[in-house]
């Protein structure tokens, strides 16, 4: 008796096979979103900090009623 063919069997094995299918996915979906959070830290890490204005007008004072 060939059980294979029944369509229940055959549902069956679907679900299962789309179960780990979507796992697998769902892993190397984290997996890039991690690199791609670890390469955009880096990045702008990388970036120069300009210094901030310690004296003079300009820099130094924040106009609240512009």
């Amino acid at each position: 008796m060939n059980i294979s063919s029944t369509t229940s069997v055959q549902a069956a094995t679907a679900a299962v096979s789309s179960d780990t299918s979507d796992s697998v996915n769902i892993l190397v979906l984290k997996k890039a979103l991690d690199i791609q959070a670890t390469t955009a830290t880096t990045l702008l890490q990388a970036l120069p900090q300009p210094p901030l204005a310690t004296e003079g007008s300009v820099g130094t004072k924040v106009n609240t009623f512009a």
